[in-house]
């Protein structure tokens, strides 16, 4: 089985307001106060801006939008983050955005280079947003971004 995930994740309370004019967004809750919005289809084409994208590259971040996620990172920090994986192989990539500006990344680990959990490009970037690992787990599980497969999953058992 496989997993997949593209989605924003900060602070609860400033994801919740910066998102409240976001076409079909869902925000979910996570451990350690922060909360994750999937990267839906309806997501996607509500906030891109119809340019390219793809300078930072990410496979599913809509053009332009990273200029919010900097406006919203006045407020505190965001990250972007995104992993596909099967049978244990795959890649991730990661970006936080702080005081208005790209402070991380985007770190991207390809699925030819094997890493430790804990220097995992999401890992990472949960740290810089103040996610703190826990006895025997890294920031990724600490959070509970293992508890779902994708996106979907996330949502279906928020409405459950």
């Amino acid at each position: 089985m496989g997993y997949v995930l593209q989605a924003v994740i900060a602070a609860d309370e400033l994801l919740r307001a910066a998102t409240r004019e976001v076409p079909g967004a869902r925000v979910l809750p996570l451990r350690q106060d922060l909360s994750l919005m999937p990267m839906t289809d309806e997501v996607f084409d509500g906030v891109t801006d119809g340019s390219g994208g793809g300078d930072l590259g990410f496979w599913k971040l809509p053009g332009g939008f990273e200029t919010r996620l900097a406006q919203w990172s006045s407020a505190g920090p965001v990250a972007y983050v995104e992993a596909e994986y099967f049978g244990g192989v795959g890649e991730q990539r990661a970006a936080v955005w702080a005081d208005g500006s790209l402070a991380l990344g985007p770190l991207n680990e390809p699925e030819e280079k094997r890493f430790s959990r804990a220097v995992s490009p999401i890992s990472q970037a949960l740290r810089r947003i103040g996610a703190q690992r826990s006895l025997g787990k890294d920031e990724f599980e600490a959070v509970g971004l293992d508890r779902h497969r994708n996106g979907e999953h996330w949502i279906s058992s928020s409405t459950a």
